[in-house]
């Protein structure tokens, strides 16, 4: 086990780099439709989902990066709550039914790096290397 805990800080950045890139792709959808138009969204945005939008291709990039991680983090992490409840919830209790399993899951990885930190390979820890 001790071998595995030294990887720990090295795949917490694979984590939150992974889901980073992966949330960053919903606002690249809304704003940009690459790589292609985000399913459901109108068309013109409201200006709400402009800003969701533009909060995941942003934050996403920073967290992707390892940058400002964690307040970027508890912002997203908000971001992904306000949009579970205003967008999945009234649509069924449960997030299987209501499509809200992406919102919820972000919701709560977010709020983990908020409190893990970014790991090993970003540029908060390098920052923090500095003398």
């Amino acid at each position: 086990m001790e071998r595995l805990n030294v990887w720990a800080p090295r795949v917490l950045s694979l984590l939150r780099i992974v889901a980073a890139l992966l949330f960053m792709e919903h606002g690249l959808m809304k704003i940009f439709h690459f790589p292609g138009p985000q399913p459901g969204a109108p068309d013109p945005l409201p200006t709400m989902l402009v800003v969701a939008a533009w909060l995941e291709i942003v934050g996403g990039g920073l967290i992707a990066l390892g940058l400002f991680t964690r307040p970027v983090a508890f912002i997203l992490s908000g971001q992904m709550a306000v949009a579970y409840f205003l967008a999945h919830a009234p649509q069924g209790f449960y997030p299987a039914m209501n499509m809200g399993e992406p919102a919820v899951l972000y919701c709560f990885l977010f709020l983990y790096l908020v409190f893990a930190g970014p790991g090993e390979w970003s540029v908060d820890a390098q920052l923090r290397k500095r003398p």
